[in-house]
């Protein structure tokens, strides 16, 4: 018995990491995006190579790339109106516990073909994955579509993003591909994940960031609007009644 162990022991890892003589490298065209005033989006080039540390055995299953761009999660209430006495009102509602606000897939063949269904349950590549919802009220028996009323609203803004076949791989070597951020991003670290995949499996990881801020006259009315709430106040006020003041002078003087 105690042999058997031993022998199944030698065996099991063999088994497991079949695929596991492959590894990443790979870069991002920048890691830093700016916004501004004259902010309109902006597209990272993700490109790398995959190293080998022994030649690929006959009959793997082919190599297949999928990356991801994901920016920061938040909770999102997500609220469903219907018509009432000729008004549309809010109804039901479902709180989820975590969606990116920015997600993107880029894949080299389609995403079913090239990655589990379990595969993706454990690494949350899709963006169904991607989006956190524990629980919903017992009163809503249709919680699910709330979550894909928010990915089809978000799809529609640019925000969640899947491009099956977008990723170029040449000779199982070389990959690469753009990803596109939209003009309404929000601060924070966008997390690049690269997957290699065999048969469906992921065989390899690579993790990156890319830094999202806001400068010049942005980041001055952010951090005011955020740290000196009564102060942007007063000043947005001021601005108003003096933009008022001025067109009242300007048509006083046409006249």
């Amino acid at each position: 018995m105690r042999r058997l162990f031993t022998l199944l022991c030698l065996l099991l890892p063999t088994q497991v990491h079949a695929f596991a003589a492959e590894d990443v490298v790979a870069d991002l065209s920048q890691n830093r995006v700016s916004i501004n005033t004259s902010f309109d989006g902006s597209e990272i080039l993700v490109f790398g190579a995959v190293k080998r540390s022994r030649p690929v055995p006959v009959g793997t299953p082919p190599l297949e790339v999928i990356i991801t761009v994901s920016g920061p999660s938040e909770p999102v209430t997500v609220r469903k109106k219907d018509r009432r006495l000729g008004i549309w009102v809010n109804t039901e509602s479902v709180d989820i516990d975590a969606a990116p606000s920015f997600y993107a897939v880029a894949t080299s063949g389609a995403l079913g073909d090239v990655l589990t269904e379990t595969e993706d349950q454990r690494h949350k590549v899709s963006v169904a994955r991607a989006i956190r919802s524990v629980g919903a009220p017992a009163s809503i028996s249709d919680a699910q579509s709330f979550t894909e009323a928010l990915m089809r609203i978000r799809a529609n803004d640019d925000l969640y993003v899947t491009s099956e076949g977008s990723v170029e791989l040449v000779q199982e070597t070389l990959f690469n591909t753009e990803i596109r951020l939209p003009a309404n991003l929000v601060e924070g670290a966008y997390e690049t994940r690269i997957f290699l995949t065999r048969g469906g499996e992921v065989t390899a990881i690579y993790n990156d960031v890319i830094e999202v801020s806001k400068v010049g006259l942005e980041r001055f009315i952010y951090n005011l609007a955020h740290e000196q709430p009564l102060i942007y106040g007063l000043l947005s006020l001021f601005i108003a009644i003096s933009a008022g003041w001025m067109a009242s002078a300007v048509f006083r003087f046409i006249r």
